[in-house]
């Protein structure tokens, strides 16, 4: 799977990089056929601590699924997002099971 990261107004470091593309790999244990992904990361402009923002979107055959959280760091935000995204993965390839 090839991971597109995009970090937006700001340079992400190598430590948070290597996290992101760690995650995104066990994506690929739930479901083997993830074309490719893309992680934004944006910092809000709020005076909210909870400040970051994490949006990934994959692409699988047929379909897009799409995760977007806000958190405290980057970490969190990443961690968060893919856990929403491996539900919806599990989530679809029932749906293909079930067809």
């Amino acid at each position: 799977m090839k991971v597109k990261i995009q970090s937006i107004h700001f340079d992400a470091d190598k430590k948070l990089l290597d996290f992101i593309n760690e995650k995104m790999e066990k994506l690929q244990h739930f479901y083997d056929h993830i074309i490719q992904s893309e992680v934004f990361l944006k910092i809000d402009k709020s005076d909210d601590t909870s400040n970051k923002i994490a949006e990934i979107r994959i692409h699988i055959p047929g379909h897009e699924l799409f995760a977007k959280k806000q958190c405290k760091t980057f970490e969190e935000a990443v961690d968060t997002a893919i856990d929403a995204l491996s539900r919806q993965v599990i989530k679809h390839k029932e749906k293909i099971k079930s067809l």
